[in-house]
């Protein structure tokens, strides 16, 4: 048996599946997250995985194995997306106290809820700080953040998801303090 790196796509190969598949599996992944700029991020971890395991598929299965890679991790997108939105939620429910003015109050809220969220960030580890801050900040995708700290992909989504649900009791308690 020869070694898988014999084997391994082409950039040709490559780019040739890319013009088949990455338009309609784009489409079918708005359909999946919703949100276009995140459908073309999850095109575009799908063919790196391609790229870096392909080798490993059967020829007449690459778009189907394109399309399960690509929807799980719009899965995953999907629940960590989720465990954000009930933080944020969690944070909105804090009780308030009658207004002198609707607007001064959503602004004195949102700098509090702000402040509350840099200080739990200040108090985790420097990684984990690190992965928050790319993330949610910058903006980048966690294969960006992979490639950038030269870690493995599910590295930094543990990390993220370590930092969230950290964030998630340091507010619980900083709540229960009040």
């Amino acid at each position: 048996m020869t070694s898988p790196a014999s084997h391994r796509l082409t950039e040709a190969d490559i780019a040739a599946l890319h013009q088949l598949h990455a338009e309609e599996l784009r489409r079918f992944l708005i359909g999946v997250v919703g949100e276009a700029n995140l459908a073309q991020d999850i095109v575009q971890i799908a063919f790196r995985k391609l790229l870096e395991v392909g080798h490993e598929t059967q020829a007449e299965s690459r778009k189907a194995w394109l399309f399960q890679v690509a929807y799980r991790e719009a899965l995953h997108h999907r629940r960590r997306n989720a465990t954000q939105k009930r933080i944020l939620q969690q944070l909105h429910q804090q009780p308030r106290t009658a207004p002198e003015s609707p607007a001064a109050d959503d602004s004195i809220v949102r700098q509090e809820t702000a402040e509350s969220v840099r200080q739990a960030i200040e108090q985790l580890s420097p990684d984990l700080q690190q992965i928050v801050r790319m993330r949610i900040y910058e903006d980048k995708t966690f294969a960006q953040i992979a490639e950038e700290l030269g870690i493995p992909l599910g590295t930094a989504l543990g990390r993220m998801r370590n930092a969230m649900n950290r964030l998630r009791e340091k507010l619980a308690r900083a709540q229960g303090e009040d």
